[in-house]
């Protein structure tokens, strides 16, 4: 089971992470795309990371918005490491 990170460090965390909070105990962000074409793109390229690092946000598409959740499931659905990594990973590609 992985370390839940506390709440200063996932204060400390939010700090490099622009546009990410913390709601219901999970990372989110939501991104307003152009359409839903690049809507869809930025997902593809979201789960192209989440395959590469083994972690798999939650992912909710309305036409041109997508929003991400992130928790660690086999820590209980607690924030991990693990979580601000793919975090991290997403705002490198993100188009905002």
């Amino acid at each position: 089971m992985r370390a839940a990170l506390t709440p200063s460090q996932i204060q400390e965390a939010l700090a490099g992470l622009a546009g990410w909070k913390v709601e219901e105990g999970k990372l989110l962000k939501a991104y307003k795309l152009q359409d839903f074409k690049a809507a869809l793109a930025f997902i593809n390229q979201v789960g192209a990371v989440a395959e590469q690092l083994d972690h798999h946000p939650e992912i909710h598409n309305s036409w041109n918005q997508v929003t991400l959740r992130l928790c660690t499931h086999d820590a209980g659905g607690q924030l991990t490491e693990k979580d601000l990594t793919l975090a991290r990973a997403i705002q490198s590609i993100s188009p905002q």
